[in-house]
């Protein structure tokens, strides 16, 4: 076999779990095959570049060997050559605005910053009446 569908091959490389999400994402236009947006039954052949992007990530594949069924992961390597720029590290953060249980209500003080870090704008505030009588 000397091409295959760029839907196909992507599914078989295992990059999707499904042959339906590899065809989803051609439609969307999230494959390109040597720079141009591919269409699902858009053939790839030995030597072809192909871009994809999937959950969430930019890959870039060289085209080894078009294969059309899904074979194991260790076979499905030998097809192709990964150049794909290294992901981005994970921010360990945790989540902002969570008081540990049993703490009670907050406070006015502890409400305004719970909204500063979750980045809402300060909510506006009557003007204060002041009686000099």
């Amino acid at each position: 076999m000397d091409q295959a569908r760029v839907d196909r091959w992507l599914w078989a490389i295992r990059v999707f779990k499904t042959r339906s999400e590899a065809t989803a994402a051609c439609r969307a236009g999230h494959v390109r095959v040597d720079g141009r947006p591919a269409k699902a039954a858009t053939t790839v052949a030995a030597g072809r570049r192909v871009d994809v992007r999937a959950h969430g990530r930019d890959r870039v594949f060289e085209v080894l060997e078009p294969i059309e069924k899904r074979v194991g992961a260790a076979v499905a390597a030998t097809c192709y050559v990964d150049q794909s720029p290294p992901p981005p590290p994970r921010v360990m953060a945790g989540p902002a605005g969570l008081r540990d249980r049993g703490t009670g209500r907050p406070t006015k003080r502890d409400r305004r910053r719970l909204e500063q870090l979750k980045g809402l704008p300060p909510p506006d505030l009557p003007p204060i009446d002041v009686d000099d009588t």
